[in-house]
Order: C-alpha cells, then structure tokens, then sequence
C-alpha cells in the first residue's frame, strides 16, 4: 500500500483502502489506522537529512559543471530536487561556519569568529528547537566546536578534526575505535541510527557530517587508484601573479607551489623538476588526492539516498548536501579557503523534497548558510527564534521568490594572525559587484566587477569609472553591518587573550588537526 517513493499521504492511502478486497479488508483497516496514526504523530512534518563534507568546493561537482570530476549520487539529488547556484557561506573557515548553520546567527554574535573559539553549547540552535516541536535530532560524523554537542537525542562524532583511517569516535560521552575508512565509517553510524536507534514515532533530522575532503586528503583503497592515471586540468587562474590586487593575495600562505608540504603530496618529487613542472606536479599529486576522496563521498551518500527508497522514506525526508565553504582548487595558484573570492566563497547547496520540490529545478537567488537554521525550523512547523539572523529559503524552494528577498550579502572573516596569513577582512557582494575591505594590520580595499571579471583578478576599486559604485557598495555596507547588528567585542576578547593561546601550531600535522 505504499511504493519505493515513500510513505502515502490520507487520500493516496484510502484510495488505496477503497482498492482492497472483502477478503483483505481487516489487514486493510488495521494497516489504515497504523499508518494515519505514525502520520498524526508526526503531524506530516517532513524528515530532514543534512549532508555535509568539509572543503568540498562546488566546481568539484559534475552537477555544478565539474571539469574535473563526476559525482552521479549528488547530481541525483539535483536531478531529482533543486540545485542553488549562490549559496554563501558568511565566514568561509570550518567551525565559524558550522556555528552559523547551528545557530542561524553571524559568527560575532555566535561567538565562533575562528576556528579556536570553542562553540557554548548553551546556546540556541535550531536541532534544540526541533527537540522541543517533537524532532529525534541526530549528529554523526564531524563536530569540530571543542565541546560536546547539545540539542541531539544521540551524537557520535569526530574528535577534533579526526583521523582518516581507522578513526576514533565519541558516541554520547564514549570513545569507540573504530576500522576502516571514516567516510565508510560516518555513513555506517548513521544508517545504523536511522534504522535501528531512532525514535521511529517521530520525524527525524540528522546531521551527517563527513571530515573528506579536508587536508591532507587521503583515499581510500577502492578509490586511491581512481585518479592514477588522469591528468587533472590547470584551471584559467592557475598561474595568477596577484597583480592588481590588495596585498592580502599576495601574503597568503597556501600556494599550491610554495606550502603544500610532503604530507600533502604523499611522495618526493621526481629530481631535475623546474619550479613550473614542480608546481603542476603537486597539482596533480593534490587533486587525485582530493578527488578521490570527494569519490568517496558521493558513493557514500547514495548508500543513504538508497537506504532512504529502501526504507520508504523518500518522499516524506527533505535530502540537503552542502559542505561548510567552499575551496580552491588549483585557483590562483591556492589550496584551502578563507577569502572572499568566489571559489571560497561559494558552497554547494543541494536539496530533494519530492513533496514540494520540482525536480531538476535551479535557482540563482541568494542563499546563506545563516538561512539554513529557519528553513529547517520552517519545515518542521516549528517557531524560528527571533534572535535568528538567516530567513526560511521555503519559498525559494518552491520557485517563489519574495519580493523582498536579499539581493547582497555581508562577509567577515577573522583568522589572523593564522596558519594561512590571510588578513583580515570584510566586504559585500551583489549580483554584479564585490567590495572587499582588508584591516586588521593593514587598509586596502578591492573591488571587482563579477560581470566584466569573474576570475577577479583585476580590482578596480580606485577606477575613476568605478567612483559611484564605491560610493553605492560602502552604503549598502554599512546598511547590512547595521543590519546583523555587527559588534567588535568577540573579536576584541580573542584579541585580548594572552598570546600563549592565540599560539598557531607548525607544520601540516598540526594543520590537519586544527583548521
């Protein structure tokens, strides 16, 4: 009485009812009441499944128009839902931006403007407000807040950033080890949760987390050989020199020539390289790397998307995949994140809902991952919490966009001094336009014009062509600052902490731990 799509709703049900004949109509009755009393309980308020990977930039998805890769369990979700082409993270750094969605909040009135801010758990996030509209929440996979998780029924995660084989985890307060490969192992949590530790009384959300592709991306055996023999395309700003840019480009450590250190690249390189062969090298050594470990992640979610049809589950569970920012791949000459610039900037934002969602739908509007928390909470018919930044994107969702939605966002980035040296910095980016402003320890400004150079590599911020632009974007800057009512004090209270505990540890083990 049900199909491999998901659970009826009343009329699908008693037409179906109606269908049975004499000789079923007792088993018919018991099944009706069984399935309109789970629906009642539950209210049909939807599942939420929220799939998230660390540092998986959207260019690094066949859906996204990849040159690099193919990941056919993600384009599923596309295909099958919506894919958002402007989604943006707020603070493009890993635990910044994992408090945002929690929160619904920006990263100076969360409190986690860097990564060694630890989260207070006593705060409101939008998991304890679905424990409360009668949700079973869930995490597994990685954490990264320093403290334990508050506001899940059941949580099993990563310490730190985690180990990519044979990793230890922390089930609710105990630490199990575990063998295999953590993208495997994530995923085998969570499906043991869904179907045999949940409260199946209950709408679900879970919050399945993968540490991959995060430095210093290692595959799995089934996938470390996946790449072996392709040889991954240079992007266009592959040899960007920095002109005519702030300082800030230039001073970042995170070169794919000069920082991606032995750990990284796995081996020594050949002898006799030029400083050019030696930098396409590394390349090539990173991005199978990194590929094959995103492999690894699409595989995985389709074990869940199938698990999901399996189950009957389908229809009634809203299916996110996103990751925390995004990344550079090779762009301008950079691995890792943190900046303004679109390939950080931008995160991929998948989503399938088959109740309310038209398939093989793409949306351009702009979406934030502080409107992640009251999307969830607007699904789930629960209340949004007023001190929550973000707005439902539902509408979106259903092609519907307000009229005043958004059409500019606020950034901030806060890590330095870091283990990157990326300045510090704030800016807004438009549909056209994005002014950025560097301070800290220094005050350089940049403009681009995303229309004229989307690769931004030209600023051209003191272009007398460019003046009321300017003039424009500072306003519409300080409207927004004004707007998510910007204050200094979590940055003054890092900034006052002795400098013993703003100490960034060395080398590529200690990165791979922290960022």
């Amino acid at each position: 009485m049900t199909d491999s799509s998901g659970p009826m709703d009343r009329r699908e049900f008693l037409r179906d009812l109606m269908a049975v004949g004499t000789g079923g109509v007792a088993a018919g009755i018991a099944a009706a009441r069984l399935a309109l009393g789970q629906d009642q309980a539950k209210g049909n308020r939807p599942n939420i499944l929220f799939i998230m990977s660390d540092d998986h930039a959207a260019h690094a998805i066949s859906c996204y128009g990849s040159k690099v890769n193919k990941t056919p369990n993600l384009d599923r979700i596309a295909s099958e839902g919506m894919r958002f082409d402007n989604c943006f993270c707020t603070n493009s750094i890993c635990a910044p931006s994992r408090a945002v969605i929690l929160t619904g909040k920006y990263s100076h009135l969360n409190g986690v403007i860097n990564n060694a801010v630890p989260f207070d758990g006593s705060q409101q996030t939008f998991p304890k407000v679905m424990q409360q509209s009668g949700y079973t929440t869930a995490i597994v996979g990685k954490w990264h807040l320093k403290t334990d998780p508050t506001g899940f029924d059941y949580w099993n995660i990563l310490p730190g950033q985690g180990a990519y084989r044979n990793p230890e985890m922390i089930e609710t307060g105990e630490k199990k080890k575990h063998e295999g490969y953590v993208t495997d192992i994530i995923t085998d949590q969570a499906l043991d949760w869904l179907n045999n530790k949940r409260d199946k009384t209950k709408p679900f959300c879970l919050m399945l987390h993968h540490k991959a592709p995060h430095r210093n991306w290692q595959p799995d055996e089934k996938h470390e050989q996946l790449f072996a023999n392709v040889n991954i395309p240079e992007p266009e700003t592959f040899n960007d020199d920095y002109a005519n840019r702030a300082s800030a480009a230039r001073e970042a450590a995170m070169r794919i020539d000069k920082d991606l250190t032995r750990s990284d690249v796995k081996q020594d390189p050949p002898p006799g390289l030029s400083e050019s062969d030696l930098k396409k090298w590394k390349y090539q050594r990173y991005m199978r790397d990194y590929l094959a470990c995103v492999a690894s992640v699409d595989d995985n979610v389709g074990r869940v998307l199938d698990y999901l049809n399996e189950a009957g589950l389908t229809r009634d569970t809203i299916v996110v995949y996103t990751s925390d920012q995004g990344f550079y791949l090779g762009d301008h000459n950079w691995f890792d994140k943190r900046f303004m610039y679109e390939e950080s900037l931008r995160m991929p934002f998948l989503i399938r809902y088959p109740r309310e969602i038209k398939a093989g739908t793409v949306n351009g509007d702009m979406l934030l991952n502080v409107d992640f928390a009251p999307t969830f909470l607007d699904y789930a018919s629960a209340a949004i919490p007023e001190d929550m930044q973000g707005r439902s994107a539902r509408p979106l969702f259903q092609v519907n966009t307000p009229a005043d939605w958004r059409t500019s966002m606020y950034y901030h980035y806060y890590e330095y001094p870091g283990g990157h040296t990326v300045k510090r910095h704030y800016g807004v980016r438009t549909k056209r336009y994005k002014l950025i402003h560097y301070y800290n320890d220094i005050d350089e400004w940049e403009l681009f014009d995303l229309e004229k150079d989307p690769h931004e590599l030209k600023s051209v911020y003191s272009d007398p062509a460019y003046a009321e632009v300017v003039r424009e974007l500072k306003t519409e800057l300080a409207r927004l600052q004004k707007e998510v009512k910007l204050d200094d004090s979590a940055e003054k209270a890092w900034d006052a902490r002795p400098t013993k505990a703003k100490k960034v540890r060395k080398g590529p083990e200690a990165k791979e731990t922290k960022e």
